[in-house]
Order: structure tokens, then sequence, then C-alpha cells
């Protein structure tokens, strides 16, 4: 049965079924005509409409200073067009920027937009930017969503020229992970653009406009999986390449040139990485594209990102070392020191007379005389008092020797031994997840005294969470405020961990706001901090996760105990 869907789809199943969604009344886009749109991108992803101007109300016209619910201040106008505007604001009440979508409460597409808000609030993963607000107030309907200063748009990215291989292969692993996450929970982008994808300082890419940007523009398709799948590799096929993968150009990059078909990025460019070159054409399936006949084509975010995931990971470029300039070595340097220096011979090099030997004078002699004389007055004295010595020692090894001993020393240097912590309660600890949690019904296994039982991970396409977050772990509650010692962890794979610590009242809502007291790697770690460490939450968390028997990598913890 074929699909269809707007950018807010109610139920979808993971294998591309036809999902249930809320039908625009607008026209159909398919995964070609988005993709060759050739309009440049906003700053927020969205910026142009399907219907023309005189088929929609104008735009509101607001100016920099109106608020919001008396709460969000409007700042700076990005983009006015086909009847909504977009925003830079600022949220008053928690001070910090956000970005405002702006439309008529009359406007026809103002019900999909707040459904298509809503629907993407609900989703809450951490790859995609947030909508904070989906508000009707009298005669406006506005999107509050995040605004991230500090990260950097995917064009602007490509204006300096293609991306390092092992950068690409993060966007697209990130990218297609992220859209099948959202297509499993029935929504769908469809405006998924160079514009649409932002990286982070940390590398991580985030997704903007998740189904609101397509409700903006009336955007619907029947293949909504089909379509994000072509623009996961539209994407990549432009950070390989710095080309646009279809004729006309777009978003700042030249198209292909005409009458040549869709070619693999490896005859576009020299040096691409083959394997990329061949997962951006099976993602282009638009006109049945693909760079090898034995594999697959993709058609669905899920099987791209498997794909990404069987193939061998792309590491980072080796750092170059420059060389330190060259220095002129000194004679010790070159083995020369204390070695005369070989001199041509010559007849006019004036010779040296031999010197006197020392202390052959009168005064020299009375000099040797009188040093001899102290040396010998010397060693008298120093044999006299070696015998005195010697004599007292004797003298003391005859007589009886008794020792005061402070009754309290023994118990100023006696060591306590350190005593098992009973843990009182444990938690999974997620705050970066879709969901806040991690495997919940499994906690109780870490502190059971069972080796055999454990509390396994999620499963993820890479070592390093797939670069989605800095880690995940386990709170254990101590009861009250504790003295802890030694915090040992057993394993199954070998895992890196840190211990992190809280003595406040309370589980901190984020890993920063515990105390890092140790770290350390392997299957059975002893964590120790360096000092006395006095908590009541004592956070394990894991940082690298081994590789699993089902491919993906997971961590399972199978025992924690914990002494003073």
């Amino acid at each position: 049965m074929a699909e269809r869907s707007t950018a807010a789809v109610d139920v979808a199943d993971n294998s591309g079924g036809e999902p249930l969604a809320a039908k625009a009344d607008k026209a159909t886009t398919d995964g070609t005509a988005q993709a060759q749109d050739t309009e440049g991108a906003d700053p927020w992803g969205a910026d142009a409409g399907q219907d023309s101007p005189a088929a929609v109300p104008a735009a509101p016209d607001l100016h920099s200073g109106h608020k919001l619910a008396g709460r969000y201040r409007l700042e700076e106008c990005v983009t006015r067009l086909d009847g909504f505007s977009s925003w830079r604001a600022v949220d008053e009440k928690l001070r910090r920027a956000v970005g405002v979508h702006l439309l008529p409460a009359d406007h026809p597409r103002a019900r999909s937009v707040l459904a298509a808000a809503r629907s993407s609030a609900l989703l809450g993963d951490p790859r995609f930017v947030q909508v904070l607000d989906a508000v009707e107030e009298g005669d406006l309907v506005y999107v509050v969503h995040e605004w991230l200063p500090d990260a950097t748009e995917l064009t602007a990215l490509l204006a300096a020229g293609p991306l390092e291989a092992h950068d690409a292969y993060q966007l697209v692993s990130q990218i297609s992970q992220a859209m099948a996450a959202a297509h499993r929970e029935g929504l769908a982008h469809l405006r998924l653009t160079p514009g649409a994808v932002l990286r982070s300082s940390t590398g991580q890419y985030r997704i903007r406009g998740l189904a609101v940007n397509a409700a903006l523009r009336g955007i619907t398709s029947d293949h909504p999986l089909r379509t994000d799948t072509e623009a996961v590799g539209a994407l990549l096929y432009a950070a390989l390449t710095r080309r646009w993968p279809y004729e006309s150009d777009a978003y700042g990059l030249s198209g292909l040139p005409k009458d040549l078909g869709l070619i693999p990025p490896d005859q576009v460019r020299a040096g691409v990485h083959r394997g990329l070159s061949e997962l951006a054409m099976r993602a282009l399936v638009n006109d049945g594209a693909t760079a090898s006949r034995q594999e697959q084509p993709c058609t669905t975010p899920d099987e791209l990102a498997k794909a990404v995931a069987a193939m061998p990971r792309v590491l980072p470029p080796e750092p170059t070392f420059t060389a330190p300039p060259e220095y002129q070595r000194t004679t010790y340097q070159q083995g020369t020191y204390g070695r005369p220096t070989a001199r041509p011979a010559s007849a006019t090099q004036p010779v040296m007379a031999t010197p006197p030997a020392p202390l052959q004078s009168r005064t020299g002699k009375a000099l040797k005389w009188a040093v001899s004389a102290l040396l010998i007055a010397a060693l008298g004295l120093g044999s006299w008092q070696l015998a005195e010595t010697v004599l007292d020692r004797d003298k003391d090894s005859r007589e009886p020797v008794t020792t005061q001993t402070d009754e309290n020393e023994d118990d100023n240097n006696a060591v306590e031994p350190s005593k098992p912590v009973t843990i009182a309660s444990a938690r999974d600890y997620d705050p970066l997840g879709p969901d806040g949690s991690e495997k919940p019904a499994s906690i109780k296994n870490v502190f059971d005294g069972d080796a055999g039982s454990y509390w396994p991970t999620s499963g993820y396409y890479s070592a390093d969470f797939g670069r989605l977050k800095s880690g995940v772990g386990v709170v254990l509650d101590l009861g009250k405020v504790q003295q802890v010692g030694n915090v040992d962890v057993s394993f199954i794979g070998r895992t890196s961990v840190e211990l992190r610590t809280s003595d406040g009242p309370s589980v901190p809502q984020m890993p920063d706001g515990f105390t890092k007291v140790a770290q350390g790697s392997g299957t059975k770690v002893s964590l120790k901090p360096d000092k006395q460490v006095k908590a009541r939450y004592v956070l394990v968390w894991l940082t690298e996760l081994p590789l699993s028997d089902d491919g993906n990598y997971r961590g399972k913890v199978s025992d924690i105990k914990i002494t003073s």
C-alpha cells in the first residue's frame, strides 16, 4: 500500500508501511521535487512556500520589541514570506535566546503547523532542535523553539569546502539514526536541506524544523520514508563533493553537469571515500541510482542507518606534527667535548714554550710542608674521635635500655579497616536521552550480589554512543551522606567509566551536577578517589561501551560494591 504523509505523521511502522496522516489540502511534493528546489535556504530552513503570496494572508506586521504571552520578546526578523515570519527572540522568563515562527490564525496552514509542532515536541529527542511552545493566541499562531547560537549550519560548512571523510561519516550516521527514530514515532521531516542541519562545537549534528518546516510550506509526500532517505543521501553527496546531486544549483552549491545523470561522488571529485560514495548512491534511489549492483538501495532511514553501521568505521585523520627547525649542535652534543681541535700545521704558527713545573720555588716548598702538617694533624684528631665513639657504643650495649611509649601512639597510627557501604537503592541515569531512562527494569541487578545478572544499556552504533551523548550510568543512593573510599564495578566487556559523587539532598538533574572523583577502564574496575569523599549519591557514569554479540555497542554492569 502506498504511504502518504504530511510533516506530522500520526502512526508509522518500521518497515515503511502506510502511516496514518492528517492530509493537508496543499499540493503533494515528492522526493525529487524537494531535492531539486533551487531556492536558497534561510536561517530557519523554511525559506519559501508552496502557495502564492496572494493565496494566503499577509505575514503579521509585528516589530522588534513586541512580546508574545508577556514573555517572548521579538528581537530580529529572520525571514518574512508566504504569510509567515520567523524571528530571533528572547525568553525573558528563562533569559535565553529562542526562535519563533509567526503566522495569522486564519492562515490555511495554521492548524497543520500547530499539529506538527506539538507532535515534534512530544518526540523529545536531543538530536532535533526542540519545540518549546506552540500557541494560538487571539489572531496569531506561533511556534517557539531552541536557538543554538554556537552551532554552524551545514550550508556554512560546505561553503568552506567538502567535509573530511570522517566528518561526512559522522554526518550520515547521526542524521540517518535520528530520522529513523523520528519515523518510528510517526514523524517525517520532508524538508531536510543543508540549512536544516547544524553541527555543534562538540561535533554533534542536530536537525531543526522536524515536521514544522514542511507544515509551514504546505509540503506533503506520498512516500515520506523515501523522501527523507533521499534527502539524507543528498546531504552526504554534497558533503563529499560540495555539489548538489541534481542539475539545478541549490543552497549555494553548484548542480551536476547537464545530461550526465546522477554520477557517483568518487567520479565527481578525486579522493572521495569509496564506501561513502556507494552509500550516497544507495540512498539516492529516485532514479534507481546505486553505485554497486551487489548492494540493495536504501529506501528508509532505518535501512540507511543499518548500512552505515555495517560498513567499516571511518576514523579521523592522524594528527600531523611539524619537525622542529634545525639548529647548530654544540661541541658537547657532537661528541667532541674535551678533544683537541685538529688544526693544519703551519710554518708560521708560533711554538709555545713549556711552562715550568708548579711549586718549584722556595715559597712553594714551604706551602707543601705546611699542608702536609695540617693533614697529619687532622688524621690524628679523626682517629682519636673514632676510637672514643666505638668505646662509648660498646659501653651502651652492655647497659639496659628503657623506652618510654606514648599510650596514645598506637591509637593515632591505627588504620581503620574499610567497611562495606549499604546501597539503599539505585536508578538508571540518562538525562540526555529522549525519555530520560535507560533500561530501568534491570537496575536492581547491579547490587544484588549475583555476578550472573546485569543491567544493560541501550544499543548504540558506536562505542561513544553514536556521539549523541556523553554517557549513561547508574545512580546509587546510600541513604545518607557517608564516607566513600572505594567503588568496585564489574562489567561484561571492557568499559570506560567515571565515578562521580554528590552530597546534596537530591540527585542532580545533569551529570555536571556531580563531582568527578575517579575514572578507569576494564572489566573489573576499582574506582578510588584521590582524597576523602563524603557523598549520598554515587554516579557510575559509563563513557565508552564495548561491542556486544548483537553487533551494537552496549554496556553491561553486573555488580557494584562500595566500601568506606
